[in-house]
């Protein structure tokens, strides 16, 4: 068979396998190298079906734990980790097996093994095997960052793919970082019944977002007994017998913490190793992230990248598009946009959940671009006080002369199903105006947006 190829994609995840699906939509010749253990990807696989699958079921349990808010009298409601292992596994095996039978098409030729580039227009796999390609795409994904901590390379430390492999529960679990996967984790863990311990450097957890929006959540972990430490300097990490203890600098004092557990939630960072990128010319970071233009060209114009490894952002939807909008310009479709930044959705799986929208007060701030915000909070709607989901708040900021939606922030129940909302109106530019002429049912959720949009534009029409 011939090992040529219009369109070579290194890397099945989200953005390497819809940049094939494009690809052979359009009638090319794909070839598709995928080296991991199992096929699917990180979202599949270890991301973000097998923790959304988890986190719903704890927090169904944490509902029912606490049924007595709600009038219920529930006499016990506790985890089974094997029974709730095995649901997990079933439905991500689900998920899976449509992906490798997909990828096992006739559409694709499928190598499963590494690649690594000789010269811009060649790759060599792992058996020996010489390809060629009019176009390339990289699309290998990121692996768990190890930072430069002494004695964390030495001690052994859970990453999020043990967590979310877990089928008992821990006594103690030290985890260190306050970002998305550590957060969602974090508060996993606590409802399934471990002691958490949460170690941030940062001034705040979720530091990508607001300090309003991580102060609520921070309250939140405390309050279900996540014994929070923000502003932090790591210092040591040992582990002894069956504890492992951390040290860090906190408030002018060091503070040292034990369990039985550890769990490195430090970030993740671009996979690229092996690769051989120089032999191509591809330009990248000495971390390994690759640039790439708005239509996720490289330096090498016809070699392509998308997803963890170019970033801005590791979110699915975006390396999906990514994707798709790679191998649409690859073959010269007419009429392509890149992606617009004013549409960039993120959702925190948390409780309350944090999800926003475009442009938010600070970046704008940033930009020294003028606009005007409202916000309103849960603990004064109807429909999240008698779902005793109080905690929160919906903030819409926009255009202070005619009122466009600029951005959107919602912290609280359903958030990330609440943020679509705007996702259409800020597509299409509407105003506040236009949305206040929508009918928006009583009592719901959503209803509770109609407050923070009738104070912007009242506040719009008084300047008129």
């Amino acid at each position: 068979m011939r090992n040529h190829f219009d369109f070579f994609v290194i890397g099945g995840g989200s953005a390497g396998f819809n940049a094939a699906r494009v690809s052979a939509d359009l009638g090319r010749t794909v070839g598709i190298a995928d080296s991991g253990a199992e096929l699917g990807g990180l979202c599949i696989l270890r991301g973000c079906m097998p923790s959304k699958t988890l986190l719903y079921s704890t927090d169904v349990l944490h509902l029912a734990q606490n049924g007595r808010t709600l009038g219920l009298r529930i006499p016990s409601a506790k985890v089974d980790m094997k029974a709730l292992h095995a649901r997990k596994k079933r439905i991500i095996g689900e998920f899976a097996d449509y992906r490798v039978k997909a990828l096992n098409s006739s559409r694709y030729r499928l190598f499963t093994e590494a690649a690594r580039f000789l010269d811009e227009n060649t790759i060599e796999l792992a058996s020996g095997t010489r390809i060629t390609a009019d176009r390339f795409m990289i699309a290998t994904g990121s692996k768990v960052s190890v930072p430069d901590v002494p004695g964390l390379r030495d001690a052994p430390a859970w990453t999020s793919d043990d967590v979310l492999d877990l089928d008992f529960v821990p006594d103690s679990v030290i985890v260190l970082g306050g970002g998305i996967v550590a957060c969602e984790l974090s508060q996993f863990l606590r409802r399934i019944g471990s002691r958490v311990i949460l170690i941030q450097r940062s001034a705040h957890i979720l530091r990508d977002h607001s300090p309003e929006a991580s102060e609520t959540l921070q309250q939140a972990f405390r309050d279900e007994g996540i014994e929070l430490f923000t502003d932090t300097k790591l210092s040591r990490i040992q582990r002894r017998a069956d504890t492992v203890s951390v040290s860090f600098e906190h408030k002018g004092k060091t503070v040292t913490k034990r369990a039985r557990h550890l769990f490195n939630a430090l970030g993740r960072s671009p996979l690229t190793e092996g690769l051989n990128l120089e032999a191509a010319g591809v330009q990248h970071t000495p971390q390994g992230r690759i640039g790439v233009n708005r239509w996720q060209q490289t330096n090498r114009r016809h070699i392509y990248a998308g997803g963890d490894v170019t970033g801005p952002h590791d979110i699915v939807h975006l390396a999906v598009a990514q994707g798709e909008l790679a191998a649409r310009h690859a073959f010269g479709v007419k009429g392509l946009r890149p992606a617009d930044p004013r549409l960039l959705l993120n959702v925190v799986f948390t409780d309350p959940a944090l999800a926003t929208l475009g442009w938010l007060d600070a970046e704008l701030t940033a930009r020294k671009q003028p606009f005007i915000s409202a916000s309103y909070p849960f603990d004064d709607h109807g429909k999240s006080i008698l779902m005793e989901a109080k905690r929160g708040y919906v903030k819409i900021t926009a255009e202070p002369a005619k009122g466009r939606i600029l951005g959107v922030e919602v912290v609280g129940r359903d958030a990330g199903e609440l943020i679509h909302c705007f996702s259409g109106p800020i597509a299409m530019n509407a105003t506040v105006f236009d949305l206040l002429k929508a009918p928006w049912y009583h009592p719901t959720l959503a209803e509770i947006f109609t407050y923070p949009l009738e104070e912007i534009a009242d506040k719009i029409l008084q300047k008129r």
